[in-house]
């Protein structure tokens, strides 16, 4: 399994950015997915997952009501929908499959990250 994330960038507070995750190597319908972010110092966090079908969501805490996780399966992309963005959103973005249940969320595969910088 291959993930290429792209998407991210340079934005103001309050902006909005649309990352993309392009998966290959295997079948995209068959693997959960999620998004995580590593900001400089901190660890790596959850930040969202998705079932196969895409009808299930789920949200870390800190981004709950601002970014919105979705997939295309004939794509196979997932993508992060970031809204209302802060400073403290600043952060590498990585893609994932994800294997188990959305609410323990393991990660398996990884994509290569890509830099997310809010600026106040």
């Amino acid at each position: 399994v291959q993930l290429q994330a792209s998407g991210g960038g340079l934005v103001q507070a309050g902006g909005s950015l649309r990352l993309s995750c392009a998966f290959s190597g295997g079948v995209f319908r068959d693997h959960r997915m999620g998004w995580y972010r590593q900001a400089p110092g901190k660890e790596r966090e959850f930040v969202a997952g998705i079932n196969m079908s895409g009808a299930i969501t789920r949200y870390g805490d800190s981004v709950k009501g601002r970014f919105t996780i979705s997939r295309d399966n004939a794509k196979n992309t997932v993508y992060l929908q970031m809204s209302s963005l802060r400073p403290e959103d600043t952060a590498v973005y990585y893609c994932a499959t994800i294997g188990g249940p959305l609410t323990v969320p393991v990660p398996n595969y990884w994509g290569q990250g890509t830099q997310v910088t809010v600026s106040s």
